[in-house]
C-alpha cells in the first residue's frame, strides 16, 4: 500500500530520502502499473520531478542526460537523431512524455529498449551513494545492481560517429508492445571490414545481453550475410516465455532481425 510520496528539491535531499528505504519514482510508467496490478507491503516514494535531474547537455561528442530527463525529450533533440529510431519504438507519445531515463534503465526485459541502446554506446552513470558520487559502468549497473538507497543522477556516453549507431527492434505491434527481440549496436567499417563493434541484445533474455561471441565473430571481418549469421551462433542466449512470444520463437527469430539490423535486409 501507498502510504507517502516525497517530493525533494535537490538531488541530495532525494538521496537523503532514500536511505528509509523508500523508492525512487521517475515517470512511474512501469512502477505505478505495477503498483495497481499487485499488493504488497507499505510503499514509500521519493519523486525526482522537482529534485533538478532532468536536461540534455551535448558538449561536442560528450552527452549527458540527467536521470529524470523524459524520452520525449530525447526523442525532440535534434542533437540525438541516432537516438530518434530507438526512442519512438517505445511505448506511445503520451507514455515517452513521462517515462524517464533512468526508469527505462531499471525496468525489466522485454523492456528497455533505450538501456539497450545506452549499453551499446558504452554508457556511464553517475551515481549517489553512501560514499558520495562516483561514476560506474552502465555495463556493471545491468550486471550487478545497485546497492539500497543510491540514486542514479546522471547518464553519460560519447556520441557515436555518423551512420555508427544502429537499432532494430521487432514487436507485435508499433506501438505499446514489448520487445521480441532488440538489437543495438555501435559498429564501425575500416576498408570494408568491421573496425570497432559493440552490440547489445534485449527482449531475447531475463536482461540485457552483451553478445561478446557476435563481436568476436564480427571484429575484422567484412559485414556480409555469412558473417552476421556465423554471428547469431556465437552467443549463449536463454530466451523466455511471455505474452509476446514463446522462447522457442525468439530464438528462432533472432537471426532474422539480427541480419536486418546489422544489414538492412
Amino acid at each position: 500500500m501507498l502510504i507517502s510520496v516525497q517530493m525533494p528539491e535537490s538531488a541530495e535531499a532525494a538521496h537523503a530520502a532514500l536511505q528509509t528505504g523508500a523508492m525512487p519514482l521517475g515517470g512511474g510508467t512501469h512502477l505505478m502499473a505495477r503498483l495497481n496490478d499487485q499488493a504488497g507491503g507499505d510503499l514509500r516514494l521519493v519523486s525526482l520531478r522537482r529534485a533538478g535531474l532532468s536536461g540534455i547537455d551535448v558538449d561536442g561528442a560528450t552527452v549527458a542526460l540527467g536521470a529524470a530527463t523524459t524520452l520525449a525529450d530525447i526523442e525532440d533533440d535534434a542533437r540525438l537523431s541516432y537516438l530518434s529510431g530507438c526512442v519512438r519504438s517505445i511505448a506511445s507519445p503520451p507514455v515517452r512524455s513521462l517515462a524517464t531515463v533512468a526508469g527505462n534503465l531499471f525496468v525489466p526485459q522485454p523492456y528497455g529498449d533505450l538501456a539497450a541502446a545506452l549499453l551499446a554506446l558504452d554508457a556511464e552513470l553517475d551515481v549517489l551513494g553512501a560514499e558520495g558520487a562516483r561514476r560506474d559502468p552502465l555495463e556493471r549497473v545491468v550486471t550487478d545492481g545497485l546497492r539500497p538507497g543510491e540514486l542514479v543522477t546522471c547518464v553519460r556516453f560519447t556520441a557515436p560517429a555518423k551512420d555508427a549507431f544502429r537499432f532494430y527492434k521487432a514487436s507485435r505491434r508499433r506501438l505499446n508492445s514489448g520487445s521480441i527481440v532488440t538489437v543495438a549496436a555501435r559498429i564501425t567499417i575500416e576498408d570494408g571490414l568491421v573496425g570497432d563493434v559493440r552490440l547489445v541484445l534485449g527482449g531475447l533474455a531475463r536482461r540485457l545481453v552483451r553478445a561478446v561471441g557476435a563481436e568476436r565473430v564480427l571484429l575484422g571481418a567484412p559485414l556480409n550475410a555469412e558473417v552476421v549469421a556465423q554471428a547469431a551462433e556465437a552467443d549463449v542466449i536463454e530466451p523466455f516465455d511471455d505474452a509476446y512470444a514463446s522462447a522457442w520463437y525468439r530464438a528462432r527469430v533472432y537471426p532474422v532481425h539480427l541480419r536486418r539490423a546489422l544489414l538492412g535486409a
